[in-house]
């Protein structure tokens, strides 16, 4: 809820929100001052010491100031937005050095923006924040006593002069809920306004939030990439490294198998000669699973047909790509027609599945259907939730259409270039 939501509320005097406002308000006086004053010795000492380099490095060190003072001012916002200030600051890499990342944040428009903020503060916010929560504060707590106060001695209230408990009293009653009434919704419109001061000084523009969300995606890309690396590495070790090393124990069991007289010594031979065999097997399962080699060497439509010859019940394969996409959408596409061919067999109780896919306006779009007896949904143990993460990393989505009874329809939707 905004604050001008709240104030619009019929709820409003008896919620929260007034007190938050005279909070934000209080809280603007000792931040403001100590903003200005910062602002101002750091200014003279700049112009002061402008003759040698070190009022040179203090004019520099403004814009990180200004990140300080956004960072907090962003923080006490929180007290009458309740959705906060977002940060108009890009993410930095992690692997920059503190010298790089003080650099980068000086270059910032969104730095200097802040400094201009911290001017506005020190200059003009904080002293009508001062003033309106003071003397509301003030008054309404003077009224609170009136009782107790006249009742020891004279006090004047305007053009009334109370000198009773009696007539306090009755000052109370008659101008302490009016007064209320007006001093809140002052307080409330006051500090409303200031926070969206606050927030259209320190907010992101919009050419900021592009510019995040890029990075962002950029970001996202870059672990899909190292993923895809990583896979590789790992596929090509296994292929290479550890099922060549089980095809020699196999060829070696196997001449041991021809040498080794009848007995329980070639009984145990011909066993471990069968077991290393099936360990190749499922290896080569395991590393095709990884890393396809049909779909590195002959691409998306190839891999996919081969699955469907893999599975268990009839699939019919219609694709039409025009031409090889990126490895990483290649692989997600290829990972989700298997997983979804491997759901099919296990949990579907279907005879016939159909996998389509085709080049529509730059995206390339893949559906499964078949004609179980649906239910399917991800997250439900289908190992469908990581791929969900996998293609909204490369842009895409994946849609489930499975209604009880069926049939079951997987729709996945991906841009042919990565970033688009």
């Amino acid at each position: 809820m905004t604050p001008w939501a709240a104030l619009a509320s019929p709820r409003y005097l008896l919620s929260p929100w007034p007190w938050r406002g005279y909070a934000y308000l209080f809280s603007s006086v000792p931040v403001g001052v100590l903003t200005f004053a910062i602002l101002i010795v750091s200014a003279a000492l700049s112009i002061v010491l402008s003759p040698i380099l070190i009022g040179v490095l203090l004019l520099t060190s403004f814009p990180l100031i200004g990140v300080a003072i956004g960072r907090v001012e962003r923080w006490r916002a929180g007290l009458v937005l309740v959705d906060g200030i977002k940060t108009p600051h890009a993410a930095m890499p992690a692997s920059l050095s503190v010298r790089e990342k003080l650099k980068f944040r000086r270059r910032e428009q969104a730095s200097l923006r802040s400094v201009g903020y911290g001017f506005v503060l020190g200059v003009l916010v904080w002293p009508v924040s001062a003033a309106v929560a003071g003397l509301s504060a003030t008054v309404l707590l003077i009224t609170l006593g009136a009782p107790i106060i006249a009742a020891n001695e004279q006090m004047g209230m305007g053009p009334w002069i109370l000198d009773s408990a009696r007539e306090g009293l009755i000052f109370l009653v008659a101008f302490g809920p009016p007064f209320f009434v007006v001093s809140s919704y002052l307080v409330g419109v006051v500090a409303g306004a200031e926070a969206s001061l606050a927030k259209t000084m320190l907010g992101p523009r919009q050419d900021e939030l592009q510019r995040n969300l890029a990075e962002l995606r950029r970001s996202r890309l870059d672990l899909v990439d190292a993923f895809e690396t990583e896979r590789v590495r790992i596929e090509r070790h296994l292929h290479d490294g550890v099922q060549q090393r089980l095809v020699g124990l196999t060829m070696t069991l196997g001449l041991a198998e021809l040498d080794v007289p009848e007995g329980e010594g070639r009984r145990l031979v011909v066993k471990a000669h069968a077991e290393a065999e099936a360990a190749l097997a499922d290896l080569r399962e395991a590393v095709r699973g990884i890393h396809p080699r049909v779909l590195v060497d002959h691409g998306l439509e190839a891999a996919v047909r081969e699955v469907a010859d893999r599975s268990p019940l009839p699939v019919t394969v219609q694709m039409a790509l025009p031409s090889r996409l990126p490895s990483p959408i290649e692989a997600a596409a290829y990972f989700v027609v298997s997983e979804a061919l491997a759901n099919v067999g296990k949990h579907a109780q279907a005879t016939h599945c159909e996998v389509a896919g085709w080049v529509d306006r730059r995206q390339l779009v893949i559906t499964i259907t078949d004609d179980g007896i649906g239910g399917a949904r991800a997250g439900a143990g289908t190992g469908l939730t990581g791929l969900v993460t996998r293609l909204d990393a490369l842009g895409g989505t994946l849609v489930i259409d499975s209604p009880p009874g069926g049939p079951t329809r997987l729709r996945m939707e991906c841009p042919c270039r990565l970033g688009d």
